[in-house]
């Protein structure tokens, strides 16, 4: 039986076409709370969609607190609770486990 981490993989592999990697599903989570279509990012922007994404999956952990939207539609958070120290393997599982919450809320998985 297959995680639901391939899972998830597979599906948007599926839905989308290409191998689905971490960062890419960063920066898909990100577009999809920002409700804007895709274009063509430059770097820092990327990493700002990125941003979105991580506010986005560790708000139901009381990390971060959703502040509202500025006037070009970009969501703002309040860090609520500093981050654990986590060496690089526990932050991976910790991302990994909120994107599986976050698709499994949105009923795709």
């Amino acid at each position: 039986m297959a995680s639901d981490w391939e899972t998830l993989q597979t599906k948007l592999s599926e839905r989308f076409g290409g191998d689905m990697d971490y960062d890419t599903m960063l920066f898909m989570i990100g577009l999809n709370e920002l409700g804007k279509p895709f274009r063509k990012y430059k770097k820092d922007e990327k990493l700002e969609v990125m941003h979105v994404a991580i506010c986005t999956l560790l708000e139901p952990f009381g990390f971060y607190e959703f502040m509202g939207k500025d006037e070009e539609g970009w969501p703002h958070w309040n860090l609520k609770e500093n981050l654990p120290h986590l060496d690089p393997k526990q932050q991976n599982k910790l991302i990994i486990d909120a994107m599986i919450d976050y698709f499994k809320k949105g009923e795709f998985i």
